[in-house]
């Protein structure tokens, strides 16, 4: 009965408080969650709409060779950790006002985790 109690109290603290890591990251998922992205990103160097997104993961913004970028993510200088990624990802246009990228964001706390664990697969061995 104890260990119930405990797995409850677990369970709500990770619903209610802010800052707790979501459940393990499962990449097969974050290549779905993708499809999303799918329409204007890569996962290899080629831009299209958007920029190619291979090695995305620690890079610096607006650093993708050849791609145009406006001059909101121009002037941003982040670096593209899972924090910054996860923002990003969440609601772009509040992460980074100004910015061009036509998406309203992933809500979901896991599958922000999968994409974020899938792209960072997506770079040199």
């Amino acid at each position: 009965m104890k260990m119930e109690h405990v797995r409850r109290a677990a369970l709500v603290a990770a619903v209610i408080v802010p800052g707790l890591p979501v459940a393990a990251q499962d990449v097969n998922a974050g290549r779905q969650v993708f499809a999303q992205c799918a329409a204007c990103h890569a996962v290899t160097a080629a831009n299209g709409v958007g920029p190619g997104l291979w090695g995305i993961v620690g890079s610096k913004s607006a650093s993708v060779p050849g791609f145009r970028y406006g001059a909101a993510i121009k002037r941003a200088h982040l670096i593209w950790d899972e924090k910054n990624l996860d923002a990003y990802i969440a609601d772009p246009q509040k992460a980074l006002p100004g910015t061009l990228m036509p998406f309203s964001g992933i809500a979901d706390a896991q599958q922000r985790a999968d994409l974020i664990a899938y792209l960072k697969t997506i770079k040199s061995p």
